[in-house]
């Protein structure tokens, strides 16, 4: 989807009117209905409609119909990794993170969570109309496959395994959808549909080019574990098109695999703008008539966008019948019935508020899963956990930025805590220096850190004078006089401090800023812009007493060139005047190179070890992304390396003798190729929520004990890599890649140690359809208690099969010393194999099993006979 934007809609009271004029429910009482109810009392309202009526509805903002008792309804939520885009929410680690944890029942709870919350805004803005981003109708989980490490989306999904995917996503959606039999909690939105991931750059009129096998094999098989066993409300097609056909209006798809094969009994909702994309990018038809009437007919029920405003003429033109119209219309209307959104609200949901959001227990679930996604990549010598008393220089541009806690689509996290912050809490501020050391990567800015901002007169310290006016100018005394160490907010949808309203604000910050060297420097201001809101919020950034910026609300990215001669303090002012939808600013900057790092090395001589937090952000990796420097394009990568300056950063820290902790913050593989090497210890943290800092901290610490996994194939090269826009997967992910990783998909190490013995199989002789039992006993055979991920991983030598595939996994508690026995029932469809004509099917032949804590080494396993043959539907 597109990235953010914002739209209000006047609140109307309608849910009364509906239940007396349709005649279908009892004031005051909630309608308990099943899928069949829920269709009937659709029909009966779709039948009452003009075609005009109709039509609007189709589209993702739809208007009320106050003559029916039908509120307006925008459609377009989101709620990947926790309620998003609607104001305060609890923001637990990004996608690919929570994929780490390798824990499905943890997707379970966090999709709880985010339908929870998002009940609890739907209830607060009131029984009638429904803005953008405060429906129940989620769009997520992302589920295509991450089959390369260049997409900037990446990190919105379970990474490249299809099988973990699926699994991730069937718990996610069944808890966002709730198990309560008479009324949806929400409607999850399994995304995109299909074969999407990337290239960005061109993604509204690619064409995936894919063979019949990948297609079953890889892209197809997690959408069906969300359909058939998650029984996902709604699914999301995707932009591109696949073997020359749109996937909004691809029958292959959207008919035959989803309603046909799948039974799938929900609705369809394109992708933002992606109906439109088929007149203006892939040419599909000449018009939007054209498009939509393609779209409609193959099954997509709903627009996001106004492509389907040309539906008319399409019907019109004799392009599309009206039942078909009928039909999707209906679709939808049975969805907003079975959540309960066109009776009184009296259901398991209606006291759902406040007190529900960023509660206690969800913040407590956010460092859990923070804690569960981090993944120990080297511990060379027990160089982890760190003695308490241990002096820790931190360095490096994500150690303290907010970004990298939220990466995207998140929702406004409550008291974020930074590494930085959580390693100065557990350590203790005085043990704790700290540099930023370096910017991210070449031409792309950073919040300049406290460390170089003062905040002037007697009492002078760290950071900018906050001066908060309570109205959208500076007139009058500010209501709120704070120091803010960092300029480094988000305010989508939320007040900058408490008693302030959420719009209507005014922000002056003065000070000094300290240039750590003389050369040229790079000032910006970044806002985060909402793309479709009329207005936007200026901005004047005064240095040395001279107005250098005067911006009215025309970019996002404000620059300012400047040349220091020396590190004299530069009085400084920045001035915000919020009066409309945008999201919240950052002071940013690019410092000299040699000064950061000198700033750097005082840090670590200070200190007994070294924490560098390096890796990747939203800024240079994610969707759409208007950035182009070395190693970054469009939100995608070109080469996998850690950026040049953040590499540099970490040679002058080893030079120093001292013990180094690499924790890589990032949404895809890094080739740490000399951290790999040279680091003492290395741990992949990914971008981790709103208590990223504290989870952090807790297994620097030792408190916790890490026990997460890769979701993904780290390479040594893109050049071990077939061409980014090739969607054939010979060559990626583990399954089909014949290189050496650098480090492997399943890989993870603890502070305890886990033996395994050999499985034990129901038989070694089966019946093609039987299922295969496996016992796998597993020991902690070390002195922590601690966490192992059980793998379980299928080799066939059979056509067209991977190298391996993954078939069974879970994420187990033990004690130390402590012996368990782990079961598995691994399914036919899981003994299957894909053959070249795209058909599954379990095979006669002879398999080997491997279970335990990583992927199979050798030729290692149990192997065990299938007999005779049958095929599996697809």
């Amino acid at each position: 989807m597109k990235p953010s934007s914002r739209s209000r809609v006047r609140p109307l009271r309608f849910r009364r009117l509906a239940a007396l004029a349709l005649g279908l429910a009892c004031a005051g009482h909630a309608v308990a209905m099943d899928a069949a109810q829920a269709e009937r009392r659709a029909a009966e309202l779709v039948a009452r409609m003009t075609l005009e009526e109709k039509i609007a509805q189709l589209q993702s903002s739809a208007p009320a119909i106050p003559r029916l008792g039908v509120p307006a309804y925008d459609w377009w939520s989101e709620g990947l990794h926790g309620t998003a885009r609607a104001g305060y929410a609890t923001v637990f680690p990004q996608a690919i993170g929570l994929a780490a944890s390798w824990n499905a029942a943890l997707l379970h709870e966090v999709g709880e969570v985010v339908s929870t919350e998002a009940r609890a805004k739907y209830n607060l803005a009131g029984r009638g109309d429904h803005p953008r981003y405060h429906g129940l109708s989620i769009w997520s989980p992302n589920i295509n496959i991450f089959r390369d490490p260049r997409w900037g989306r990446g990190q919105e999904t379970y990474g490249e395994d299809p099988f973990l995917t699926g699994t991730l996503a069937t718990r996610f959606v069944r808890g966002i959808q709730g198990d309560d039999p008479a009324e949806l909690k929400a409607a999850a939105t399994p995304k995109h549909f299909a074969v999407h991931s990337g290239p960005e750059k061109g993604r509204h009129g690619f064409d995936s080019h894919t063979p019949p096998h990948d297609l079953e094999d890889t892209y197809l098989p997690a959408f069906r574990m969300a359909v058939t066993e998650g029984q996902a409300a709604s699914v999301m097609c995707a932009y591109n098109a696949l073997e020359g056909t749109p996937a909004c209006a691809s029958p292959l798809l959207l008919q035959e695999r989803l309603r046909r094969d799948w039974r799938f009994a929900g609705y369809v909702v394109s992708d933002c703008d992606a109906v439109d994309d088929m007149t203006q990018f892939h040419h599909y038809k000449p018009d939007n008539a054209g498009s939509s009437a393609a779209a409609v007919a193959a099954g997509t029920d709903l627009d996001c966008g106004i492509a389907y405003a040309a539906l008319g003429e399409a019907v019109r033109k004799g392009q599309v019948s009206e039942a078909v119209l009928d039909q999707a219309a209906r679709r939808l209307f049975a969805a907003r019935y079975r959540m309960g959104m066109l009776d009184e609200p009296n259901g398991p949901y209606a006291t759902l508020g406040a007190a529900d959001i960023n509660s206690p227990a969800h913040r407590a679930l956010a460092l859990r899963a923070a804690r569960e996604s981090i993944v120990l990549l080297k511990n060379e010598g027990g160089a982890l956990p760190l003695k308490q008393d241990t002096r820790i220089a931190v360095i490096g541009p994500n150690a303290d930025a907010l970004n990298i806690l939220e990466a995207n689509y998140h929702g406004t996290a409550v008291d974020p805590v930074t590494p930085l912050a959580g390693l100065r809490k557990q350590f203790g501020a005085a043990r704790v220096s700290y540099a930023q050391g370096a910017t991210l990567a070449q031409g792309v800015s950073v919040p300049v850190p406290a460390s170089a901002l003062r905040t002037g007169g007697k009492d002078a310290g760290p950071g900018l004078r906050g001066e908060y006016f309570d109205h959208a100018d500076f007139n009058g005394k500010p209501r709120l006089v704070r120091t803010d160490h960092r300029i480094d907010f988000d305010w989508d949808e939320v007040p900058p401090a408490k008693g302030f309203a959420a719009a209507n604000y005014a922000v002056r910050w003065t000070g000094d800023l300290l240039p750590p060297g003389a050369g040229d420097y790079n000032l910006n201001v970044h806002i985060d812009r909402c793309f479709d809101c009329k207005g936007h919020d200026p901005v004047r950034l005064y240095v040395d007493g001279k107005l250098v910026l005067d911006d009215h609300g025309k970019d996002y990215d404000l620059n300012v060139p400047l040349h220091f001669a020396d590190t004299r303090p530069r009085p400084l002012k920045l001035e915000l005047r919020h009066s409309g939808e945008d999201q919240g600013i950052r002071l940013q900057w690019n410092a000299p190179a040699d000064a950061q790092l000198r700033e750097a090395k005082e840090a670590v001589a200070k200190a007994d070890v070294v924490v560098a937090v390096v890796g990747l952000s939203p800024d240079v990796e994610g969707e759409e992304l208007q950035v182009s420097v070395p190693g970054f394009s469009g939100g995608d990568r070109t080469d996998l390396a850690l950026p040049a300056t953040q590499q540099k950063l970490l040679e002058a820290a080893k030079a120093s003798g001292k013990p180094l902790v690499v924790v890589l913050t990032s949404g895809s593989a890094v080739a740490l190729n000399w951290a790999k090497q040279h680091a003492d210890a290395i741990v992949a943290a990914w971008y981790p929520g709103e208590e990223g800092g504290t989870a952090i901290a807790d297994v620097l610490a030792g408190n916790y004990n890490p026990a997460g996994r890769l979701p993904v194939t780290f390479y040594a090269s893109a050049d071990d890599l077939p061409k980014f826009d090739d969607y054939r997967m010979e060559g990626r992910t583990y399954r089909y890649f014949r290189g050496t990783p650098l480090f492997a998909f399943g890989e993870g190490l603890s502070y305890t140690r886990f033996a395994y013995e050999a499985p034990t199989l129901s038989s070694k002789t089966l019946k093609a359809g039987d299922k295969l039992g496996v016992d796998v006993r597993v020991r902690n055979a070390g002195e922590r208690d601690g966490d192992e991920v059980v793998q379980v991983y299928l080799s066939s030598s059979e056509e067209g099969a991977p190298r391996h595939s993954l078939v069974g996994f879970r994420r187990v508690a033990f004690k130390a010393g402590e012996s368990k026995l782990v079961h598995f029932e691994i399914d036919p469809r899981q003994l299957s194999v894909v053959n070249l004509k795209g058909e599954r099917k379990v095979a006669p032949g002879k398999y080997v099993l491997f279970a335990g804590g990583q992927q199979p080494a050798g030729n290692t396993g149990t192997e065990f006979l299938i007999e005779g043959s049958l095929a599996l539907p697809r």
